[in-house]
């Protein structure tokens, strides 16, 4: 179930939430994240109350909630600034590096191993990764702050075993706070609820959805797989991004890009190769079951 929760997140990250955000070309890119984190509240609400889940989350995983939320918050404002500026690019680059930060932070923090097969992928992935960034010419701050700000927040997700809907929650709480006095306050006037017309202020309204739902399902795959095994699966996200900016939006896809993307399929088929061994495998060592009595035990 873990894999699935991974694999609609990662889709919905890397084609759905892009086009989304296209959409509102022309709205500031921090009255969107304003009004996605509004929104966001107003719907996980609403989720917890259908759900009969609302609970008071323990006092001793606050102070990690905080950093969570506070990881999430950078991340979605660095990726909106992105795709608003024409720089899907740079934003796929970024989620192509995470995985290979998750895994570090996985092996460092948390003691998880990489089998070989595993280890091959994540070198081959690595490889790709480095002719992207050697080729760049100047740092790319912009796919390393997002790299390590969304791996940092799957860390911590994975160190508090808390509820998905329930974390996620209690994130959004901590940053509504700040939405709220943006939109007060700091938003221009032409960004105010009276002035948007229905289809922005319905985009807008649609944002809580598109942020909600793909977060819930990567905190349930967050508890129940490893973190390397998200963080590889997390180049689906990267990859459909590169390949709508350049199909749908009309960027460049340099030769150092389509190297990544190459090198990014062929360490997926290894690692998704040794998922299948290792499944059949525990399958094969599971003691077997006889489906009919065996007749030597009915006898007598």
């Amino acid at each position: 179930m873990g894999l699935i929760y991974a694999l609609g997140a990662y889709l919905s990250w890397g084609l759905l939430v892009p086009v989304h955000f296209r959409l509102l070309d022309g709205t500031p890119a921090w009255v969107i994240l304003g009004h996605r984190i509004l929104w966001s509240s107003v719907f996980v609400v609403l989720l917890l109350a259908a759900l009969r889940r609302v609970r008071v989350v323990p006092q001793r995983r606050h102070a990690l909630l905080i950093v969570s939320a506070l990881m999430i918050g950078a991340n979605w404002s660095l990726y909106l600034w992105a795709v608003q500026n024409g720089r899907m690019l740079d934003a796929s680059l970024g989620y192509f590096i995470n995985p290979l930060v998750a895994v570090a932070l996985g092996a460092l923090v948390l003691g998880e191993r990489l089998r070989p097969l595993q280890q091959a992928a994540v070198g081959i992935a690595a490889f790709g990764v480095a002719v992207a960034v050697a080729t760049a010419g100047t740092l790319p701050w912009v796919a390393l702050a997002l790299a390590v700000s969304f791996a940092l927040y799957a860390l911590i997700r994975k160190m508090v075993p808390i509820d998905p809907i329930l974390g996620f929650c209690a994130e959004t709480f901590l940053l509504l706070p700040l939405a709220l006095g943006y939109l007060a306050w700091l938003a221009p006037e032409t960004a105010s609820v009276s002035s948007l017309d229905g289809r922005t202020l319905g985009l807008l309204l649609l944002t809580g959805l598109s942020t909600s739902v793909p977060l819930i399902w990567f905190a349930a795959a967050a508890g129940r797989l490893k973190l390397a095994t998200l963080g590889l699966m997390q180049y689906i996200a990267p990859s459909c991004l590169l390949v709508l900016s350049v199909l749908v939006y009309g960027e460049t896809l340099e030769a150092s890009r389509a190297i990544v993307l190459a090198l990014t399929v062929v360490a997926l088929v290894l690692y998704a190769v040794d998922a299948v061994r290792l499944s059949r495998a525990d399958a094969a060592a599971r003691p077997q079951v006889p489906l009919t009595p065996d007749p030597r035990r009915c006898a007598g």
